[in-house]
């Protein structure tokens, strides 16, 4: 997969309106049948940059390449390759959800009868195939959204926020369908989200993208060795205890004043002794516990949201 040529390249990539950089000089690379997810806060940049992906907005500056096509001079051909959902979905909402996909399959001169009624099987949309798109829920207008996308079985899929309004159930079930796409059809996959946990559970890879720029990429399986630990530990005489602990060469600190922090990994990874030296300190502890960051809280500390502005 490293030899082969990228299905997704953008070379320092911007989009400018007026003084607000919305994509500042990104540089992308999601390998063929990869699923590769864009991470960020509202605003950070991620519709931007699909919206340039697809040719619906014009890039101030870079270049963008997408299953080897120079996406300023993309023809029929390419699009004909490529799924997309942005933004809100699009549907005629006087049509049916059958209608709808009925007449995306003319559009696109397909020749498969049965494909209509396979993709609205697949998003789990049988029970509605004819209500009226107005009179969908949100859920149900993003999974009919997902089977426009789908429809033509394209070999790469950009996706805007593909769970927005599903349920639970729903978010596993797309989970399941793009994690089969891309492991039994070799179909690349480039999505955003905000939520931490959903990407992590379905990228290979994550790009954490922040007020336009890529600020890090992360395997989704090396996640969690990055996620801090800490021992909290409490006493009934906190204030002997953090002497104790300065003067064995730790740096506790406190948390809510009533519990202490220990960041070191000699700590975390030895609990026991830390107990050990506390007790002959003369201030047992009563609560000692090892602390594993959230995959939010990670997200947010990278991008840092959990720093209140000056």
């Amino acid at each position: 997969m490293n030899g082969a040529e990228p299905a997704i390249a953008t070379h320092i990539i911007a989009k400018e309106y007026g003084d607000v950089a919305a994509v500042d000089g990104v540089d992308l690379r999601v390998n063929p049948g990869e699923i590769y997810a864009l991470l960020g806060l509202n605003g950070a940049g991620k519709t931007t940059l699909i919206r340039m992906l697809v040719g619906m907005v014009r890039p101030t500056s870079g270049s963008a390449s997408i299953l080897g096509h120079d996406i300023r001079r993309a023809t029929g051909d390419l699009w004909a390759s490529v799924g997309y959902l942005v933004e809100t979905p699009s549907a005629y909402p006087e049509l049916t959800v059958e209608e709808n996909l009925r007449l995306a399959w003319r559009l696109r001169r397909m020749t498969d009868p049965d494909r209509v009624r396979t993709v609205v099987e697949e998003l789990g949309l049988t029970p509605y195939a004819g209500r009226r798109a107005r009179d969908l829920s949100l859920g149900n207008t993003q999974r009919l959204g997902l089977a426009k996308a789908l429809l033509h079985r394209p070999r790469l899929l950009l996706l805007d926020e593909p769970s927005n309004g599903l349920d639970p159930a729903g978010v596993v079930e797309i989970r399941d369908l793009l994690h089969d796409l891309a492991q039994r059809h070799g179909v690349t996959i480039l999505l955003s989200s905000h939520i931490l946990t959903e990407v992590a559970r379905l990228a290979d890879r994550i790009g954490i993208i922040h007020r336009g720029r890529l600020i890090e990429e992360v395997d989704a399986r090396g996640l969690p060795a990055r996620l801090t630990r800490s021992l909290l530990v409490s006493t009934r005489h906190n204030d002997t205890a953090v002497v104790a602990l300065r003067n064995a060469g730790y740096q506790p600190s406190y948390l809510h004043t009533d519990r202490i922090i220990l960041n070191e990994p000699d700590a975390v990874d030895r609990p026991d002794e830390i107990a050990t030296l506390l007790v002959e300190a003369g201030c047992p502890p009563t609560r000692l516990q090892v602390d594993a960051e959230e995959l939010e809280t990670y997200f947010l500390r990278r991008v840092g949201a959990d720093r209140i502005a000056p």
